[in-house]
């Protein structure tokens, strides 16, 4: 007779190595009220992680806009091999999208609900659910969250997460959600209003600033470019930085709630270029240059800084406003690339080579000392 086993609940061996806790032991950890275990012993799984394969897809520069023609693509598949990584990287754009609604909260103010759909068919699948689990619980824990709750169904697999208040109720109310914490914000209110846009305006003078919420590298492995173009690159973008995620996310949300924010959006899956392109579909789009997001990151081709699927933002602010949130961001020391300009009209992602910042900067480098 085969031994009972469970996803959530049964022991793991892992590439031969006895894990010391279940899935519902790390889940359970990190949750407010952990649900009741069933009874009965659940046995052992044994599996072993798949490796990518050495896949060195060619990404070539010249083929960047039949890239962006791909994404986002129609259903997104869970990269098995790098299941850990993407899912940190869900919850990380779960919890920005909620930085764009309306009310009065921070970071600290909220949980997430967490949903798991998966099966162990085939060989890696269950080391795959355990490292999809394991990293959520490292990241959520380091951002000093908790879960609200989690949920398993059988299927394909796949996982979502969404944030919530602080009693584990979703952001998508029709009335704002009033709660008290006193160890967090002072009456925080939620709604799910957004308090600005999604898509850029009409004003040709604003900014448009990138903001990367973590300090990993632009990598392709697991993306949804990488699923488009059936590539397989073998380094994903490792999500894990929580400590300069949370400083991003302080520093955003008051320029989201004091007005400064015009428009924004999340950078997620489909990377800068998708977001880019989401903003521009009510009839203005974005004349971009990225060329010192490339430089900062080691010369990194642009394809790979446009599309892996590093969370962070995109906000447009008023020309004015500019000094202000220079100030803001140096004050928090969250790196921060002013990209270009809408372009009314244009509903087009247009990618430049120069934007005006640089050119100023360029200037003051390459003044001599002593000239005027």
């Amino acid at each position: 007779m085969a031994e009972k086993t469970d996803l959530l609940y049964s022991a793991y061996i892992i590439d031969g190595v006895p894990q010391a806790l279940s899935p519902a032991d790390m889940l359970d950890g990190c949750t407010a009220e952990p649900p009741i275990r069933p009874d009965g012993d659940f046995g052992t799984l044994a599996d072993e992680h798949r490796d990518p394969a050495p896949d060195r897809f060619p990404f070539s520069e010249s083929d960047i806009a039949r890239y962006a023609a791909l994404l986002p693509v129609a259903k997104r598949i869970v990269p098995i091999p790098f299941a850990g990584a993407y899912t940190a990287g869900k919850v990380a754009q779960a919890l920005i999208d909620a930085i764009w609604c309306s009310g009065h909260f921070r970071l600290g103010d909220l949980t997430i609900k967490a949903d798991w759909r998966w099966n162990s068919r085939e060989v890696s699948s269950a080391a795959a659910f355990y490292s999809s689990v394991e990293e959520a619980c490292a990241y959520i824990d380091a951002l000093g969250l908790r879960l609200s709750r989690y949920n398993l169904t059988s299927g394909t697999p796949a996982v979502s997460f969404k944030a919530a208040n602080v009693e584990g109720e979703p952001m998508d109310q029709d009335d704002d959600l009033i709660f008290e914490d006193t160890t967090r914000t002072v009456n925080p209110r939620i709604s799910r209003r957004r308090k600005c846009p999604g898509e850029l305006q009409a004003s040709a003078q604003d900014w448009l600033i990138y903001i990367p919420f973590d300090t990993c590298e632009y990598r392709l492995g697991g993306s949804s470019l990488a699923q488009a173009v059936g590539a397989s690159p073998s380094v994903p973008a490792d999500v894990a930085d929580a400590d300069y995620f949370t400083d991003c996310y302080e520093v955003v949300r008051e320029l989201v709630e004091d007005g400064i924010v015009k428009a924004g959006a999340t950078v997620g899956e489909g990377g800068l270029m998708t977001a880019l392109r989401n903003m521009s579909r009510q009839g203005t789009g974005a004349d971009v240059c990225i060329r010192d997001i490339c430089k900062a990151a080691g010369n990194e081709l642009p394809v790979r800084v446009l599309f892996a699927e590093v969370p962070g933002v995109v906000i447009q602010i008023a020309d004015i406003d500019y000094d202000y949130v220079d100030a803001e961001l140096l004050l928090q020391d969250v790196v921060f690339y002013p990209i270009g300009h809408p372009t009314p009209g244009k509903p087009d992602v247009v990618l430049s080579e120069k934007t005006d910042i640089p050119d100023i900067l360029e200037t003051l480098l390459n003044t001599k000392e002593g000239e005027d």
